[in-house]
């Protein structure tokens, strides 16, 4: 219980550790009255600006997608804090990779996290990372596809006291034959998310296995 009440706090945390260490579609409307972008359309609306997951790329992953424009990836590297390593792991998953939109003028990140397990599929993975995160709510699973891997996709808002309204947040899980990989988009606020949207549908549509 003390570790989830915490969780909320952890990521944000982890963002900042990790740059010092190492140098479900929703119909939700937004605060303004605004209807979220089509995924489509907003997939579309990135400009391709490099790759990640790949030999030589900034982050060793299972797969590889593209990215937008002046998103910039840095692998997490925790060392042997084992503190540390605790925080970063949410449900069966573990943090390995963050990908920041400050360059492209927003704030917020796409988080890649890799499990060992491949015995679970990517709605169990989702549902177990799920879990792990306190205050969540209005929480929808769809089937889906990322590239052309089978995938499961979850939208969600996450509520807390320090926070002046619901923040919105998504991920995809896929498996692969090194475990589960999801990829998470997660802002400031709402107005942040509606902004990096594009971005998370570009990684989604590219998904390959690496």
């Amino acid at each position: 219980m003390v570790r989830n009440s915490v969780r909320g706090t952890v990521t944000a945390v982890l963002a900042a550790v990790s740059v010092a260490v190492t140098g479900c579609t929703s119909s939700a409307q937004d605060d303004g009255g605004k209807a979220a972008p089509k995924p489509r359309a907003a997939a579309e609306s990135a400009m391709k600006g490099g790759s990640v997951g790949g030999s030589g790329s900034a982050c060793a992953l299972p797969v590889t997608f593209d990215l937008a424009a002046s998103w910039k990836p840095e692998a997490v590297q925790l060392g042997e804090d084992e503190a540390l390593k605790e925080l970063a792991r949410q449900g069966p998953v573990t943090l390995v990779c963050e990908i920041d939109a400050k360059p492209a003028g927003s704030i917020g990140f796409l988080r890649v996290w890799t499990g060992d397990r491949t015995d679970r599929t990517p709605r169990q993975v989702l549902e177990a990372f799920l879990a792990d995160e306190p205050n969540a709510g209005k929480i929808t699973y769809t089937d889906t596809e990322a590239g052309t891997l089978p995938a499961t996709e979850v939208g969600y808002t996450v509520s807390s006291e320090l926070l002046d309204g619901p923040r919105k947040k998504r991920a995809f899980a896929v498996s692969t034959p090194h475990g589960p990989v999801v990829v998470h988009l997660g802002g400031l606020d709402s107005e942040e998310y509606e902004e990096m949207l594009p971005a998370y549908e570009l990684a989604k549509r590219t998904v390959r296995l690496g």
